[in-house]
């Protein structure tokens, strides 16, 4: 396992860190509905209160926080685990909400039924150079009520003016990122255990025919019983995808092949990003202990575009 050093703990299953201008780390604690600061000392403060399941989470061109919003999940705890479950009983719907990282207040950007689209378990999302943001929408799985969404993968614009599924169906998209120069978007797809590349042809847009079955095209699956959840991309366009069963981030390059996996001691390490005046900080979290640790990793990651 890498050096890691323990940021904080007692997180309610942690996700989305944003490396924030004033080197805290904002987070999202899915369980309690609820967006955090962490400092460089480990201490807490809250942001907001949106409900639901907030999940991704990302700096826009304003300086506010967007956020994926899943609408809820039920949640497991044994043996010091946290897990979510099924659809929530007080499921709110899936959501993109703006979040004013100065003041707490929340505003509901996109709901279920704009522009025509459905939103069932928004989960991460990444803005482009343009100003807009493509998100994926990972869908709500209840065994006992055989419920398995097939979902998409969207672009939105940041003042709420544009929606648009891009993708469709693409299978329980999980983490998503650019490649260093905008031309390749990348998404994690969760039970396939499968990387997934689009060439983004335009702003919001890709090449629908650049895969054997239509857009996607296959980057990277490993063996074993894995699955994938968030993302983030290195400098050198590596990917960075976390990795669940195995525990630990694996890191592909982008022709595919396993750079390397780094362990950890989480079954349920979900999310990376990157920051520092190098960009060589990594903070990860391990969301079912509800901790957040920090390591130096051998490489530069991408600077956002915010």
């Amino acid at each position: 396992m890498a050096d890691f050093e323990l940021v904080t703990d007692g997180l309610r299953f942690p996700e989305g860190p944003v490396f924030m201008p004033d080197g805290s780390i904002a987070l999202v604690e899915i369980e309690p509905g609820r967006i955090t600061r962490v400092k460089p000392d480990g201490s807490k403060e809250t942001i907001a209160k949106p409900g639901g399941g907030p999940n991704g989470l990302a700096l826009g061109p304003d300086g506010m926080l967007y956020c994926c919003n899943n609408g809820g999940f039920e949640w497991h705890e044994s043996n010091g685990m946290l897990a979510p479950g099924g659809i929530a009983s007080n499921y709110s719907g899936g959501r993109i909400e703006r979040i004013d990282p100065a003041t707490g207040a929340v505003e509901v950007l996109y709901k279920s039924g704009d522009f025509g689209c459905v939103l069932r378990g928004p989960n991460d999302l990444v803005f482009d150079e343009h100003g807009g943001f493509w998100f994926t929408d990972h869908g709500k799985m209840d065994h006992a009520k055989r419920i398995h969404d097939v979902v998409g993968i969207f672009y939105a614009k940041a003042d709420g003016s544009h929606l648009e599924e891009v993708v469709f169906p693409s299978n329980n998209p999980n983490g998503c990122g650019l490649s260093p120069d905008g031309k390749w978007l990348y998404a994690a797809e969760t039970y396939t255990c499968r990387l997934m590349k689009f060439s983004v042809t335009a702003p919001g847009k890709v090449d629908t025919a650049a895969g054997v079955g239509g857009a996607g095209i296959p980057v990277y699956r490993p063996a074993g019983w894995k699955f994938f959840d968030s993302l983030a991309v290195e400098a050198s366009g590596n990917v960075c995808v976390a990795t669940i069963g195995e525990s630990g981030i694996s890191v592909v390059s982008p022709g595919g092949e396993l750079v390397e996996f780094v362990n950890t001691d989480d079954v349920f390490t979900t999310n990376i990003c990157f920051g520092g005046d190098d960009m060589r900080d990594a903070y990860l979290t391990l969301s079912g202990t509800g901790r957040l640790v920090k390591t130096r990793w051998d490489r530069p990651g991408l600077k956002l575009a915010y």
